[in-house]
């Protein structure tokens, strides 16, 4: 949950980056995998690290993405 905690820093500071819709977008999708990793903390508690990862990745491709394809930055 730590990391999803940092993971959440990395996609509200994507304002400085990304258009509001990106942002909103990105949040909404954090929203999702923190609920999954709420959903997964008691019954699979080793689950949730590679969720996290897979937050920062996925925020990663998609700015990067973004800037290459819609010049954010």
């Amino acid at each position: 949950m730590v990391m999803m905690a940092a993971a959440f820093f990395l996609y509200a500071v994507s304002g400085l980056v990304a258009p509001w819709w990106g942002v909103v977008g990105l949040l909404v999708v954090w929203c999702a995998l923190f609920a999954l990793c709420c959903l997964w903390w008691t019954p699979h508690p080793k689950r949730l690290v590679p969720v996290a990862i897979v937050a920062v990745v996925l925020w990663f491709v998609v700015l990067v993405g973004g800037a290459a394809l819609f010049n954010w930055g």
